[in-house]
């Protein structure tokens, strides 16, 4: 029995450009476009990878230190770019450190201000006065540098005035100074700082007075005080003042009623008046009169002068009675003069002593100088709210309950004493009982995804991850189509020979013919035919249409030459 017999040639596997020639127009474009596309998002990401991260080398340089780094910067090869508005020059941060070290070395940056190195290129030949302008601008510079130190300080200026001395002039002329301040936004110098900045420049200038010094800044305000402003008016150091006096007041008042009626249940406020007058009195006091024995002699002057006897005639009745001596006066001080009797006369006459005694004691003299200080306190005035206490609970719900008039005298004797209260200065206490209102508080949790901390890592996260699913997108919806579509096999139908004709095969009575006929089906359902079913179909209608195309294949086949 001859049988048809199925005779099949090896494959020979077609190579990619083959493949990608039989892909249609739409495929060729998505599967370019998508190559294209995971290409520039591989770049993308290497890029972000690589990128460096960019740290300030200097900052706040001027034009001429700006280009002579940038300068340098680009002869050694180093990648710089500027910050936003170019206020810093920015290089990797794994060169900072070594990028400044060489520049520093080579003596930049220079800087604006210069100081006394002006004088180390001095040329010969130099004048007296330009040598002595050379150290006027050099100290200039030094003490700009040293003002620049202070925090809050952008810039400075400083001008110098010295004037020639001269040993032919009587009076000398002192020297002054103007220092001219540029405040970084925001920024104020306190009185201390400018006190500071005026001594650093008096003590670097000899014979120089603190007051003749200025501070100004770069709006024209004049910041030092002058010696015909020291008496003036209030000003913010003097307004400081006062609050820091009401914010220690208030502090004492909630530290003293805290603990007794628990945190955040009082408030207080005190008002504080403050005498920032200065007053100066003088009183000259005088002891009254002394004793003799304790009072101190200053000068004493004694004048005495005595009178002698002068010859003079007797006169009288002559006789033994003439001739005695007067008896002495018995008669009283207040008493009439005694009379000489007619016989008794004096045989000579004399003249009476004078004693003058001038004494000057010292007067007693007190003199007293008082001067008020500044910053007395005049008065106070405190007011004082403390929030009802919470009672026991009344049908589940806390009951607040108010102070009692003991409590209340209680607090306000604390607060009397914690301040200092004094009545002939006029203080004054208020302290009040009432509820607090309360202040209604959000207590819902922030999710997850709101909270800042989760908000910064996905932006953080946004960009790689965003790169990733888009080359995902692009991968699995563009390129992994097309190339499934080159990948796919490709059903090339058998050619069989045909009995008969030009080829027969003789095999046994019973062929093994697997898939040709269907297994039989009990309930006569029709069963599709299988593949091998229609490829020998397809082989017939070759053959019955084209029999001689069949014939010539089957002969190259037999012959083993390669397809034409």
């Amino acid at each position: 029995m001859s049988a048809v017999a199925e005779i099949t040639a090896t494959p020979v596997a077609p190579s990619w450009t083959q493949k990608l020639a039989e892909l249609d127009r739409s495929q060729k474009i998505k599967l370019a476009l998508g190559i294209a596309l995971l290409v520039v998002v591989a770049l993308a990401g290497t890029f972000m990878t690589r990128q460096a991260d960019w740290k300030v080398l200097y900052a706040n340089l001027s034009d001429k230190d700006g280009g002579a780094v940038v300068a340098q910067l680009a002869q050694m090869n180093v990648p710089y770019k500027y910050s936003e508005g170019g206020g810093a020059i920015m290089v990797p941060s794994e060169r900072v450190h070594d990028l400044r070290l060489r520049l520093a070395s080579q003596g930049l940056p220079k800087g604006s201000v210069t100081g006394f190195e002006l004088m180390e290129g001095n040329r010969f030949g130099v004048t007296q006065f330009q040598e002595r302008l050379n150290f006027q601008r050099g100290l200039e510079g030094e003490l700009t540098r040293s003002i620049q130190a202070v925090a809050a300080i952008q810039s400075a200026r400083v001008h110098l005035a010295l004037p020639n001395q001269n040993g032919f002039f009587r009076e000398q002329l002192k020297p002054s100074a103007s220092v001219l301040v540029t405040l970084y936004p925001g920024r104020i110098l306190d009185r201390a700082q400018l006190a500071g900045i005026v001594h650093l420049v008096a003590s670097s200038v000899p014979d120089m007075n603190p007051t003749a010094v200025s501070v100004i800044d770069d709006n024209g305000k004049l910041l030092s005080a002058t010696p015909d402003a020291a008496g003036a008016g209030g000003d913010v150091q003097q307004l400081q003042y006062v609050q820091q006096i009401e914010q220690l007041y208030s502090k004492r008042i909630i530290d003293i009623l805290e603990p007794v009626v628990g945190r955040q249940n009082v408030k207080a406020q005190v008002t504080a008046e403050i005498d920032f007058s200065q007053t100066e009195s003088t009183s000259e006091l005088h002891k009254p009169n002394q004793t003799p024995d304790t009072a101190a002699v200053r000068s004493q002057q004694v004048v005495e002068s005595g009178g002698g006897s002068a010859a003079t005639p007797p006169t009288g009745v002559p006789g033994a009675t003439s001739n005695q001596p007067a008896a002495q006066a018995n008669a009283p001080i207040n008493g009439a003069a005694p009379t000489l009797s007619a016989g008794a006369t004096g045989t000579g006459s004399s003249t009476p002593s004078k004693k003058e005694s001038v004494t000057n004691y010292e007067v007693d003299k007190t003199v007293k100088v008082v001067k008020g200080g500044t910053g007395a306190v005049k008065r106070l005035s405190a007011a004082v709210v403390v929030n009802y206490q919470s009672g026991p609970e009344e049908k589940g719900k806390p009951v607040n309950k108010p102070l009692t008039p003991e409590q209340l005298e209680q607090m306000t004797a604390l607060v009397r004493d914690t301040i200092g209260f004094s009545k002939e200065r006029g203080d004054s206490v208020n302290l009040m009982n009432t509820p607090f209102m309360a202040m209604a508080t959000d207590n819902t949790p922030v999710p997850l995804w709101k909270q800042p901390e989760m908000l910064e890592l996905a932006k953080s996260f946004a960009w790689p991850v965003g790169m990733v699913l888009f080359g995902l997108i692009v991968l699995m919806g563009m390129v992994r189509p097309a190339v499934k579509a080159m990948n796919a096999p490709k059903v090339e139908p058998v050619v069989p020979a045909v009995a008969g004709t030009q080829l027969d095969a003789i095999e046994s009575e019973t062929p093994n013919r697997p898939d040709l006929l269907p297994a039989p089906v009990a309930d006569n359902t029709p069963v599709p035919p299988t593949k091998e079913q229609l490829r020998l179909e397809d082989a017939r209608q070759l053959a019955k249409q084209n029999p001689i195309a069949v014939a010539n294949i089957i002969k190259t086949w037999v012959n083993g030459e390669a397809p034409a």
